[in-house]
């Protein structure tokens, strides 16, 4: 549980203090040339203080650098309590935490908020190919894809002359927003936002991140076919006929491990974020993912998470353009 009264979430000096201890654990290292020699790096330091707080210069290179620099919260002006606090809202809100709450809590503005969450959202997103593919020999890996919000590019059927595809009359799930996610039992979770849901593409999706010697679960689509054949097995549950779990000895045979992870990620969107707009679904995706990796259920603290999010914003920077599109500096 989070300690709302902490000192680093009010206090300027504590809360840089913090953000060292997490970044620099074997202390100060140069952005600039990488530089990590201690006698190499000195503090700024000086009685009429007119420099910034927490400054550093590296002999090395010649460069001066805070703890933000090389960071997502670099060239913020947002004090860097505030930064702290919202990585601990990010972490500890299993639903998500909006913009406008974000905006109420840290009394900051709503512009304000919303860059900062989609900066934390960028530190949360996982390297997926450092970390490599989920299960392995003698794991259980479920796949399942879902439909979620209004498609801001209309999908066009080819055999309608270029007219939006329906079916029976109605567009269905053929206008929604495409997630396919993966989950390794008792492990961690993957989610993906795609443009349209084949067989090819899904396939692409499954190979680079299930480990082929896995055991598959999914449910009866097509999709999954003729891919699941390339596993060590592949096993399926019958929705259509209301099988949603099935015992083959000591085998269980079900999706409900990915349902639930789309479960917690649907009633977040839905009832804290309410809208999102297409060109940024997949850093909602990401959040989710790194808080379901991280969840109680595998012991990890609110605490722990924060700190886990603040690593993760080495390395990153995230600017938007005045039309709000995203970009990377």
């Amino acid at each position: 549980m989070t300690n709302l009264t902490d000192p680093m979430f009010h206090d300027e000096d504590k809360a840089r203090a913090h953000l060292e201890a997490i970044r620099w654990p074997h202390g100060p290292n140069c952005p600039h040339c990488g530089n990590i020699d201690p006698d190499k790096i000195a503090k700024v330091e000086g009685k009429k203080q007119t420099h910034r707080k927490g400054l550093y210069y590296c002999n090395e290179c010649g460069g001066q650098f805070t703890v933000t620099v090389g960071s997502v919260m670099e060239r913020s002006k947002v004090p860097l309590s505030k930064w702290v606090f919202a990585f601990h809202l990010f972490a500890a809100s299993k639903k998500g935490m909006s913009a406008h709450q974000l905006h109420r809590m840290l009394g900051v503005t709503y512009k304000t908020a919303w860059f900062m969450a989609h900066r934390i959202r960028e530190a949360m997103k996982e390297d997926v190919k450092s970390s490599g593919p989920l299960g392995g020999e003698g794991k259980t890996v479920e796949a399942d894809e879902t439909y979620i919000g209004k498609r801001e590019t209309p999908r066009v059927s080819a055999q309608r002359k270029g007219r939006p595809f329906t079916k029976k009359g109605k567009s269905g799930g053929a206008q929604k927003r495409i997630v396919v996610g993966l989950v390794e039992r008792g492990g961690k979770a993957r989610m993906f936002h795609l443009n349209d849901a084949t067989k090819d593409t899904v396939r692409d999706v499954l190979v680079r991140n299930a480990d082929r010697k896995s055991t598959l679960y999914t449910d009866e689509s097509r999709l999954y076919t003729e891919t699941g054949k390339e596993y060590a097995a592949h096993g399926t549950v019958k929705h259509s006929a209301k099988e949603y779990v099935r015992y083959e000895g000591e085998k269980v045979v079900h999706s409900n491990t990915i349902e639930n992870v789309f479960s917690v990620f649907k009633r977040g969107m839905i009832g804290v974020y309410q809208h999102c707009g297409e060109a940024h679904l997949h850093r909602y995706l990401a959040e989710f993912d790194f808080r379901y990796n991280r969840r109680t259920a595998l012991k990890v603290s609110d605490r722990e998470r924060a700190e886990d999010a603040i690593r993760g914003a080495s390395g990153k920077r995230l600017t938007y353009n005045q039309t709000g599109e995203a970009g990377h500096a």
